[in-house]
């Protein structure tokens, strides 16, 4: 791999105003593509094989109006008056009958009709139904919905829209733009020069611009979450910029030994470039692997990650040798401050060296404190609960939030997440009595607030029975009243009647999928695992380098998940990072964060121990290895992490609970990862194993192929060839003086 990434580093800078030129016209392309098929993403969550999803489309075949998706119009009044009385009443009214006329709608339900009104009659909610599923309502007929309530709040009332169907709030991009001014203050303190630190930023914003562009378009052809787009967006940026500070701060190191800026670019690619397409790869790899747990709304946002990490790889490897050459020896133009290139000589005395040599000075007591943290932190990953956040969770500046609050005031929290019991009637001697016993059953179980009669499809085989429970939708509570009522109140009733009774519902949906997450986590982590270790055994031809390292990756996860679990779930410091509720763990987080930090492990772990293993094969001595390995790549990992924690940070301020989750779940798994582990546990684990730590049987060393990562042995044939030429200058200089007469003058 490192020849090829060598030959393309060379072909780039020779023929760098195609290559950028190239990559430009991709952007254009894109764009325009995105601009003319793309769609808009939706909440689409389909759980093949489960039973709420079972339920679901059984309804869709025999029972098609009650498939459909609802808005739930809310009205309150702000001084605590009745909405029976004539004004309000008539303004409600009114309301209605414009609802009835908006498009896309099929039925509208009165709250003074369904009795949808609190004891105190001052919150009220009418349903309006919608013939298709909420991720096919068109934009203008959800515009036409906001317009419709016109009446009501000229008549000075509160209106707000809950349900599946509902007003879409307008997405900030503030915290982007934050962690890309951080990024920029590292890179300029990390490199010193304008010109240096302005490469990675260009090259990490043309591969977002790409990937969410092309995210844009395959929306037009696909249903994509709402999280996709600024999940990508966060890795990309985050991975884009890191990958360029590696081979750019390679470069820089070769320009300083005196190499041509062509050749310093092509070995930058080939080594820097090399560990920047192994970790790229495996993250790439890994969010694939999200396949494997067989929910599509999962496959789909990993892949469109795994897209966008893929785009920042190949951006690295061509378009960034290309700007190198375009850069050429003024690189560290427009200096701030001291340009520091990242010598050797540099880094002798800096704070990194002095850490690195108290570290390897008492490596066990180094190990002790950094296990030590790392467990600590861990402890609340014990009590992690997986589930899904509702409304209640969402910014109060958010009319979902608003709706939710008045429903749970008025009456009771339960309102806010109503399932459906679906009764498969069709083998049943009398299917009104057994849909009746049904509905009996269930409203026999304490957590069930209300329970309606059932209702039957015209070819009376199937029947819907409307329930709330007592709890909220995100509550322990309600996910056990789902799992109680499947095993311990329907089943009686279907061995007894002959029907087959499901529990539907977005509420029963999104518990069915946490429940398949918690389920397929642990295959997951062993596969993601199991790759670490191939892989790095591989790379490093050790035994105890994977096995570190699938260590290292587990206290990282663990560690973070007890930081997010305080904060999300136990509510500490909830109110720092602008969290108004605590909520249980969103189910895909730690799958998603298992895939791509386990790509971002990898890339540290490659950068450091490379230089590791490359001062040890030289000289054999494992201590004073670790040490110099430690101190040439601290900076850049220092740098690397501090853009990656930046950027990850910079989401905790949004307004989304789901993305300041992601945010702070990855800003502390990677701020772990570059200070305790790479800097306190990985050292002291090689420095006390000493030469035993690069031991692999001679067998596995045969069997194994070798990857060549960071160029090793074609760096080893450069110096080489460059040996040879050197001694074949000095030989013919030699003969060449040797034949001139000791009494005739040399002309210069």
């Amino acid at each position: 791999m490192s020849k090829i990434l060598y030959r393309l580093g060379h072909w780039a800078v020779r023929r760098r105003r195609r290559v950028l030129l190239g990559w430009l016209a991709a952007l254009v392309v894109v764009i325009g593509a995105s601009a003319a098929w793309g769609g808009s993403t939706n909440d689409v969550f389909d759980i093949p094989g489960a039973e709420s999803q079972q339920a679901m489309d059984l309804l869709d075949e025999r029972f098609p109006a009650q498939a459909g998706s609802s808005s739930r119009v809310v009205f309150a009044t702000a001084d605590g008056s009745s909405l029976s009385d004539g004004t309000s009443r008539a303004a409600i009214d009114a309301t209605l009958a414009e609802l009835r006329e908006s498009p896309g709608v099929v039925g509208v339900v009165s709250p003074f009709d369904a009795g949808t009104i609190s004891p105190d009659e001052d919150i009220a909610f009418a349903e309006v139904q919608f013939a298709v599923p909420a991720e096919q309502v068109p934009t203008e007929d959800v515009e036409a919905l906001e317009e419709a309530v016109t009446p009501a709040l000229d008549a000075g009332l509160q209106v707000e829209f809950g349900g599946d169907v509902g007003a879409e709030e307008e997405i900030g991009h503030t915290s982007e733009l934050i962690g890309l001014g951080v990024a920029v203050i590292v890179l300029l303190f990390s490199f010193g020069s304008i010109v240096a630190m302005g490469l990675p930023i260009v090259s990490a914003l043309l591969g977002v611009g790409i990937g969410l562009t092309g995210i844009t378009l395959a929306a037009g052809f696909m249903d994509l979450n709402s999280t996709a787009p600024t999940l990508a967006l966060m890795i990309g940026l985050a991975v884009g910029i890191d990958y360029a500070l590696f081979i750019v701060t390679r470069h820089r190191q070769n320009l300083a030994e005196g190499h041509s800026v062509e050749e310093s670019a092509a070995r930058a690619n080939a080594t820097a470039g090399g560990a920047v397409v192994f970790a790229g790869m495996t993250v790439v790899i890994a969010l694939a692997g999200l396949a494997v747990i067989g929910i599509p709304f999962l496959t789909v946002m990993g892949l469109a990650a795994a897209v966008t990490v893929l785009m920042a790889v190949l951006i690295a490897v061509t378009l960034l040798p290309a700007l190198l050459g375009f850069a050429g020896h003024g690189i560290d133009k427009w200096r701030i401050g001291r340009a520091r290139t990242g010598s050797a000589a540099e880094a002798h005395d800096t704070l990194s060296a002095r850490w690195a040599r108290r570290v390897i000075g008492r490596p066990g007591v180094a190990l002790l404190g950094g296990l030590a943290i790392m467990l600590v932190l861990a402890i609340p990953a014990l009590s992690m609960r997986l589930g899904m956040p509702d409304a209640g969770s969402q910014p109060e500046s958010t009319t979902a939030r608003r709706a939710y609050d008045l429903l749970a005031d008025g009456f009771g929290p339960g309102f806010n997440g109503p399932m459906m019991i679906v009764v498969d009637a069709s083998d049943a001697a009398d299917p009104q009595a057994a849909a009746d016993a049904v509905a009996v059953a269930v409203r026999s179980d304490a957590g069930v607030l209300h329970a309606e009669d059932p209702l039957f499809n015209e070819a009376g085989d199937t029947a819907v029975i409307s329930m709330v429970p007592r709890t909220s939708p995100a509550s322990p509570d309600t996910e056990d009243l789902v799992h109680r009522l499947r095993h311990d109140v329907l089943d009686p009733v279907e061995d007894s009647t002959g029907v087959e009774a499901s529990v539907a519902g977005q509420t029963a949906t999104l518990i069915d999928m946490s429940d398949r997450m918690t389920s397929a986590l642990p295959l997951f982590m062993a596969l993601v695992i199991g790759l670490t270790m191939l892989l790095l055994l591989m790379v490093f031809r050790s035994i105890l380098v994977p096995i570190k390292a699938a260590l290292a990756i587990l206290l990282s996860i663990a560690s973070s998940f007890g930081v997010v679990v305080a904060v999300f779930q136990w509510g500490w410091l909830k109110d720092v990072i602008g969290l108004e509720e605590t909520i249980p763990i969103i189910s895909f987080l730690p799958m998603l964060m298992f895939a791509i930090l386990f790509g971002l492990s990898m890339d540290y772990e490659v950068f450091i121990l490379s230089r590791v293993r490359e001062d040890y094969v030289r000289t054999k001595q494992a201590r004073h290895s670790v040490l110099t390995g430690l101190t040439s790549s601290a900076r850049v990992i220092t740098a690397a992490a501090l853009i990656m924690i930046s950027v990850f940070a910079s989401f905790i301020i949004g307004d989304d609970p789901t993305m300041k989750m992601f945010g702070l779940g990855f800003s502390i798994a990677v701020l772990l990862d570059a200070t305790v582990v790479r800097m306190m546990i990985v050292p002291a684990v090689l420095a006390l194993f000493g030469d035993k730590a690069w031991w692999l049987p001679r067998w596995l060393d045969r069997a194994l192929p070798d990857l060549d990562v960071e160029g090793e042995h074609l760096i080893e044939a450069l110096e080489a060839e460059e040996a040879e030429e050197a001694a074949s200058v000095d030989s013919v200089e030699g003969t060449a003086l040797g034949a001139i007469p000791d009494d005739q003058p040399v002309s210069v």
